[in-house]
C-alpha cells in the first residue's frame, strides 16, 4: 500500500508541476502577446498584413488578452477561466490555420502549434479546485 501511495502522491506531483509549467508559458505568452497586439508593434504589423488581416483587429485581440491572462492564473473565476482556456486556444489555432492558409513554412506556424498545444496542456492538467465542474 505504500509503494502505491507514494507513486499517486509523485505522479499528483508531476501533474501539478507539468500544470504550472504550461500555465506560466501560457500567461508570460499572452501577456506578451497584449502588449505586442496593442502597441501595434511592426512585428506583429507585417505578421497581419503577411495573412491579410486589417490591423485595428490586433487591438481587439489585445484588449481580450488581459483578463484572459488574469483569469487562468488567479483561482476561482471558474467560468470566466473557461471562457478564458477557450478563447486562447481560438487565438492560437486561428494563426495556425492562417499560416497554413497562405502556405507559410513550418517555422512561421509552429509557435501557434506549441502555443495551443500548452493551452490545451494547461486546461487539462488544471487542479479540481480550478475546474467548473467537479468530476
Amino acid at each position: 500500500m505504500t509503494a502505491n501511495k507514494t507513486k499517486t502522491s509523485l505522479s499528483v506531483k508531476i501533474k501539478m508541476i507539468a500544470y504550472w509549467i504550461c500555465t506560466i508559458l501560457i500567461a508570460l505568452e499572452t501577456a506578451a502577446g497584449a502588449q505586442w497586439d496593442l502597441s501595434r508593434n511592426e512585428f506583429v504589423r507585417g505578421i497581419f498584413n503577411h495573412l491579410g488581416y486589417p490591423v485595428y483587429l490586433l487591438t481587439i485581440i489585445g484588449i481580450w488578452k488581459i483578463p484572459a491572462f488574469i483569469a487562468i492564473l488567479v483561482p476561482r473565476m471558474l467560468l470566466i477561466k473557461e471562457w478564458a482556456y477557450a478563447g486562447l486556444f481560438f487565438v492560437y489555432s486561428g494563426a495556425f490555420a492562417s499560416h497554413l492558409a497562405v502556405g507559410d513554412v513550418p517555422a512561421a506556424w509552429i509557435g501557434p502549434l506549441v502555443f495551443m498545444m500548452l493551452t490545451a496542456g494547461s486546461w487539462y492538467l488544471r487542479p479540481a479546485s480550478r475546474k467548473l465542474a467537479n468530476k
